[in-house]
């Protein structure tokens, strides 16, 4: 069964549509963006307060380049105060292809019929997963869309088949989920699979523009979609996760709608959405729209720095939609999350890594294609923890409690420790004989910096633990 919105009225005030475009090119058009007052909002971010539509349309509006980089070096440094070297890794792993929807920038668009519509079967998912956990992947999103065939049931049934596979010392220890929108009974379904963030991006949020290039299917109900993650609130689903696809409407306008979601999480739940996604329309099969708002690199690593500024506790994703090079730049300036080994074929894990993509068989065409191993390496050799920590989520600090230890700074107590045992498991059951080298170096010296501040003989203990062959340790 699949919930459709024309049966169910969004009757709750809370859910309703919320986005004022005129408020948000107000402030755009309204609010000048001289250097003392850039600064100020800087200052005010570093004190690690969120920040206003005003105060967002202030570093959104700045033209100066010596204030660009004031802003980028500012959204550096409170990734280092918030989140510390940490990078979390996940892949994506989707689940059928078959959509209703006729999304112009999409190549599972329901008239595309060049494309090769699967769904994995049962057994098909297990083949993936264990590809994926022979990776050293702990860590899923899994994607479908938008079909009947994909309900609620379907879609839990598919979580627990994944949480199911254990395969040599791996298994997947979080599962989260990017698909349709369901009222509040499939919601509370889903989340009974015991599933991490749910994630559905607006795309864009300016309605004009969501109405041009969505031509058919449930996709087109745009308050359908805006209100969504509000019933998965309602639902108890209290990990959630926002984004825009940069390239369909004006970027500053997709930014200050960004911030201003978050504003109406924190406004009716107490707590903001778990992460943030920003990803730039890439190459698809039959792709068709306009150039008018393509979003340049430099533009790019502007938004990402304003959102990093803007909400300095929600977690931010890159995907390998971007280049290696864009990638790298970008983890700097506030990037918490980040796909590794990434393909996107459905059955593409278990087959292997494929030198040349094939839209006929992908959503969209991805540009770093670096394998899990080749990502791991990079980021030790530059100083970075990779991390597929999932303790918070199973000792239940999520939400509104993930909050209570995140905003005052608390986390990392239990972020940086976590990290290091991870990536522990990693080199011990999957890294190379150089990256087992690099890596215990990199955790030697990060187990004395944390032991400036805290006891650290736990943490040892626990590190020694996972070389006598000790798995899922945490704090």
């Amino acid at each position: 069964m699949i919930y459709y919105p024309e049966k169910y009225a969004i009757e709750d005030k809370r859910m309703q549509a919320f986005i004022d475009p005129d408020e948000i090119w107000g402030y755009l058009n309204r609010v000048k963006a001289d250097k003392s007052r850039v600064r100020e909002v800087i200052k005010s971010s570093l004190d690690k307060k969120r920040l206003s539509l005003e105060e967002t349309a202030v570093l959104l509006n700045t033209t100066d380049h010596e204030l660009i980089e004031e802003i980028k070096e500012g959204a550096r440094t409170l990734k280092e105060k918030v989140y510390g070297e940490r990078i979390v890794l996940f892949a994506p792993l989707y689940v059928g292809d078959l959509c209703t929807n006729n999304c112009q920038y999409c190549g599972f668009r329901s008239t595309n019929k060049g494309i090769q519509r699967l769904t994995l079967s049962s057994n098909e998912l297990i083949e993936e997963t264990t590809a994926l956990i022979d990776q050293g992947h702990k860590r899923l999103i899994l994607v479908y869309g938008e079909h009947p065939k994909y309900s609620a049931e379907f879609i839990a049934e598919t979580v627990r088949v994944v949480y199911g596979v254990k395969h040599g010392n791996g298994e997947i220890r979080r599962v989260n989920i990017n698909a349709a929108p369901f009222d509040i009974p499939g919601f509370r379904i889903i989340k009974d699979a015991g599933i991490g963030t749910f994630q559905i991006f607006q795309e864009t949020y300016h309605e004009p523009t969501y109405k041009k290039v969505h031509l058919g299917g449930l996709k087109r109900n745009y308050d359908w979609r805006l209100t969504a993650l509000d019933r998965a609130q309602e639902a108890g689903i209290d990990d959630v996760g926002i984004g825009a696809l940069f390239g369909l409407y004006d970027w500053r306008f997709e930014v200050m709608a960004l911030v201003r979601h978050v504003n109406h999480f924190e406004a009716v739940y107490n707590v903001g959405p778990h992460t943030i996604s920003f990803p730039r329309i890439q190459n698809a099969l039959s792709l068709d729209i306009s150039k008018e708002h393509l979003v340049k690199d430099d533009e790019f690593v502007r938004l990402v720095s304003v959102l990093r500024l803007a909400v300095p506790y929600t977690g931010m994703i890159l995907t390998a939609r971007e280049p290696a090079e864009i990638r790298d730049q970008i983890l700097r300036f506030g990037v918490s999350q980040i796909d590794g080994g990434t393909n996107l074929e459905l059955g593409g894990y278990s087959k292997g890594k494929q030198e040349v993509q094939d839209l006929s068989r992908e959503q969209f065409q991805i540009n770093d294609n670096r394998s899990l191993s080749d990502i791991m390496d990079e980021l030790i050799k530059t100083g970075y923890i990779p991390s597929f920590c999932t303790a918070c989520y199973r000792l239940g600090r999520t939400g509104e409690h993930f909050m209570e230890f995140s905003v005052p700074g608390f986390i990392k107590r239990y972020c940086s420790p976590n990290a290091l045992l991870t990536l522990a498991e990693y080199l011990e059951d999957y890294g190379r004989d150089d990256t087992k080298e690099a890596g215990y170096k990199l955790i030697d010296e990060k187990v004395k910096e944390l032991s400036k501040h805290q006891k650290v003989d736990k943490l040892k203990e626990k590190l020694g633990e996972v070389k006598q062959g000790k798995r899922d340790l945490y704090f």
